[in-house]
């Protein structure tokens, strides 16, 4: 029991993966804000804008608004479907990694596609959380943007919610890009 608390505690610390329960509060502990509703391009390259809010994991130190892109290509020839994705700059250690490993072995099937993260600004701000997510939220409706979400997590896990986003992204485009490729006559109807 209090090897379990101590592993959560340090929720970089992915030694096991046996553990699904530790996993499912890890991707539960990042929360997409504010989602982007349009399908992902079927041919070409898509464009994922956010804004990402980081908690601090020390009470009282102050927050961080991480502003970036992800980019996902999708391939030009089709390879056999074990091709495996391609992720750059999502994690800033090699724990990340494992968590990819992990996921995609149990549930998310994409293979040939190369998604690669940008970060660009980076700003610290001392408010709460939700003050935060609110005035992003009223700048981007404001400005009448709605292709750029707003992720939250935990400072550590960073890298979780913007795999987190550009998974939920890819498999729900994934009926959409079906019926494209069927009526361009590249599936059986």
């Amino acid at each position: 029991m209090l090897e379990d608390s101590n592993r959560f505690e340090n929720s970089m610390s992915f030694s096991s993966f046996d553990d699904e329960n530790h996993m499912e509060q890890l991707w539960e502990a990042v929360a997409i804000a504010r989602p982007v509703h349009n399908s992902l391009f079927t041919f070409g390259d898509s464009e994922l804008q956010y804004y990402l809010v980081l908690d601090p994991a020390d009470p009282g130190k102050p927050i961080k608004i991480r502003r970036g892109e992800i980019k996902i290509t999708k391939p030009m020839i089709i390879t056999p479907h074990n091709a495996r994705p391609e992720f750059q700059d999502f994690f800033e250690d090699d724990q990340g990694e494992m968590l990819i490993n992990f996921l995609l072995a149990r549930s998310a099937a994409f293979s040939n596609l190369q998604l690669s993260n940008h970060f660009g600004s980076e700003k610290i701000v001392s408010d709460q959380v939700e003050e935060v997510v609110d005035r992003l939220n009223s700048q981007l409706d404001q400005e009448e943007e709605d292709q750029i979400a707003i992720l939250v997590a935990p400072e550590k896990l960073a890298g979780v919610a913007l795999f987190k986003y550009a998974t939920e992204r890819v498999l729900s485009s994934a009926p959409d890009n079906l019926t494209e490729l069927r009526e361009r006559g590249f599936l059986p109807e």
